[in-house]
């Protein structure tokens, strides 16, 4: 499932054609994908103006003139295409041509800026819904969303309150999105290696006794910007379905230091340790048990 990198390189893929324009047409070509589509969901999109594009967690949030916001999740295999009359592009080192079946394109926008903007999704995991602005408090898919990991409220104060007391491993603490919005698999295995912390690590011991954050702590908020940052750049990790909203794959899977790289020797300076797998949670983790204490 695309994480916090992946989501903001189609948001920001989607901006330039989406942002300041009209829906002139909004099309669903089927009746659900993970969930149903609401009954008004096209009427209330039709001629709408799309007055920002942001992102919450793994979540793009369209603002609409209306004072709609229309929530969309990529799910496991969704993507965004945008179409271009004019569109002469040549594709970049990572371009991965997209599937021509024209079954799985479920969502269709035409702008005003001249773009067709279509979400395509094979295993129809994702979903859209629009929501009224004032309700966004009470929607169930955003309420209990914990702090953005980029925002400046994050920091290693906020992590250690969060994880103070808790008896869980740091790993799971960082999946949960209670604590922290956003995270997944691969970013919470990669932040936890530069920050040489173990992802059995109890993740109660970011916070002293008092409350305040440990040093473990500053490391490890510093990772995780770090890597995010590094992964948004490189146009978030392509493993399985993720492409850029041009059809690009993101490359950040090359600079994984950790995550998918069992019994090959870790890259950290004088450590000499071997990347291990192992099953937490139901998911697998990649560390190096040699440097991540």
């Amino acid at each position: 499932m695309p994480e916090l990198p992946e989501v903001e390189t189609v948001r920001r893929g989607l901006q330039p054609v989406m942002e300041g324009a009209k829906i002139l047409k909004a099309e669903a070509r089927r009746a659900d994908l993970r969930f149903p589509f609401q009954p008004d969901f096209v009427a209330r999109l039709k001629g709408q103006v799309v007055t920002g594009l942001g992102r919450r967690a793994k979540y793009l949030m369209a603002d609409l003139a209306s004072g709609d916001v229309l929530l969309m999740h990529l799910g496991m295999s969704g993507s965004f295409r945008v179409i271009r009359p004019d569109n002469d592009a040549q594709p970049g080192e990572f371009h991965y041509p997209r599937a021509k079946d024209s079954a799985h394109d479920h969502v269709l926008f035409r702008m005003s800026s001249g773009a067709d903007i279509v979400f395509n999704d094979p295993r129809r995991f994702g979903y859209m819904k629009v929501i009224a602005r004032d309700a966004l408090d009470e929607e169930p898919l955003l309420r209990g969303l914990g702090p953005e990991p980029l925002g400046n409220e994050f920091d290693a104060a906020m992590l250690a309150q969060s994880c103070a007391g808790k008896t869980t491993s740091l790993k799971a603490a960082l999946l949960d999105q209670r604590v922290v919005a956003g995270l997944g698999n691969i970013y919470v295995c990669e932040a936890l290696h530069r920050s040489h912390l173990s992802p059995r690590r109890i993740a109660a011991t970011l916070s002293t006794k008092k409350g305040e954050p440990t040093d473990h702590a500053k490391r490890l908020v510093g990772a995780i910007h770090t890597v995010l940052n590094d992964a948004i750049k490189a146009g978030g990790s392509s493993l399985r379905d993720h492409r850029q909203t041009s059809g690009e794959l993101g490359y950040f899977q090359h600079s994984f230091k950790v995550y998918d790289r069992e019994g090959e020797k870790c890259t950290m300076p004088r450590c000499g340790g071997t990347i291990k797998r192992f099953t937490q949670n139901g998911r697998s983790t990649f560390w190096c048990p040699k440097c991540q204490k």
